[in-house]
């Protein structure tokens, strides 16, 4: 029996239940469209000439993934910040989003009160905590939910209920047949790839056995682009493992040049492209001439290719694959997939400074 095939591992080490979280994706994406479809909104939000959505970590990812799903859509400019302070160029005309899995998360804090004084238009998305004191205080729309996991582990929340109010503001037309198109895409990808399929015909244990004891980079473009930065962080939070990414086409004007050094390390390298028929066509051939320069550099490839018709499937369906694959590399590490005592030490040491 293959390891990955054996419930006894799986019961302990996954203690706390990220396979079944990683289940609930398309639970999640229903539950969240239902309720960004009920909150009222001020008109005036409606008049916006920019979008600013404030998150860390599985918050920010979702701002990110929304950001180039409708980039070629929405008529006004969306950002994401990941820090501290709110860009200079905000002001009463800036939507500001700010989206914190637990509310407390304190980059995003200072962000969302620094863009109340400029006098930005403000929206939280939270389970509660400071931030939510902070919407109350501000009298500012807030949507909060309720879903206990680690934050990453809630990305169909996070990212579903950004779109969801992107259109309702008008800003993007209605993704309804969308988001039913990737509930089932999911649904039909879940059975492929849930742990009782076993390895020869479940292509994300597959790939895991494939990453194990590399170092896998992921790649990247347009609406998968972002996409890659989500593998790389569930490789890194569930896997405890290194791992980086990179995005197309703009790798192509730099990346390709140190495929040569240090050669000892070509052997430890496993390059993933995230690939969609929504590609742009120069992309396609760039992906083609980029596998091929691995290639002759001797690092190995592996290619998956986004599910369903719609942009937003193919997202979804990318971003899934990539949570099976990292829970199952987290096995094949002997480690826990849920627990993350590096960033609890980090918030830890935090706590304790402000106390000097």
């Amino acid at each position: 029996m293959d390891v990955l095939d054996n419930p006894e591992l799986r019961q302990r080490l996954d203690k706390e239940d990220m396979l079944g979280h990683i289940y609930d994706l398309p639970s999640q994406i229903e539950d969240a469209w239902r309720m960004a479809g009920s909150i009222d909104l001020p008109e005036g939000y409606r008049q916006v000439n920019s979008v600013v959505v404030l998150g860390m970590g599985g918050s920010a990812i979702a701002g990110d993934l929304v950001r180039t799903l409708t980039a070629a859509e929405m008529p006004v400019p969306m950002a994401v910040v990941r820090d501290y302070d709110a860009l200079a160029c905000i002001g009463p005309e800036t939507l500001v989003i700010a989206s914190s899995y637990s509310g407390n998360t304190e980059e995003t804090i200072s962000a969302f009160s620094q863009s109340q004084a400029k006098g930005a238009k403000l929206l939280a998305i939270c389970t509660g905590g400071k931030l939510k004191d902070l919407a109350h205080q501000f009298k500012v729309p807030l949507l909060e939910f309720h879903y206990q996991a680690q934050p990453r582990a809630a990305l169909g929340y996070s990212a579903i209920l950004l779109l969801g109010l992107c259109c309702r503001l008008g800003l993007v037309s209605d993704k309804s047949r969308d988001i039913q198109e990737a509930v089932s895409v999911l649904a039909a990808q879940r059975e492929q790839l849930r742990a009782e399929v076993p390895v020869n015909a479940n292509p994300a244990k597959a790939l895991a056995h494939a990453i194990r004891g590399r170092l896998p980079f992921v790649y990247g473009a347009g609406i998968l682009s972002e996409v890659a930065r989500r593998w790389k962080g569930q490789f890194n939070e569930n896997s405890k493992a290194w791992a980086s990414f990179d995005h197309l086409p703009e790798l192509n004007h730099n990346a390709v040049v140190g495929y040569q050094n240090p050669i000892d390390l070509k052997q430890r390298l496993l390059v993933i492209f995230l690939q969609s028929s929504f590609d742009h066509p120069r992309v396609q051939i760039r992906q083609t001439v980029t596998q091929e320069l691995l290639a002759q550099a001797g690092v190995s490839v592996e290619v998956v290719q986004a599910r369903g018709q719609s942009p937003l499937a193919q997202q979804m369906s990318t971003v899934y694959y990539g949570d099976f694959a990292s829970y199952y590399l987290a096995l094949l590490y002997n480690t826990d997939p849920t627990a993350i005592a590096a960033i609890d030490y980090l918030k830890q040491q935090l706590a304790l400074s402000e106390q000097v």
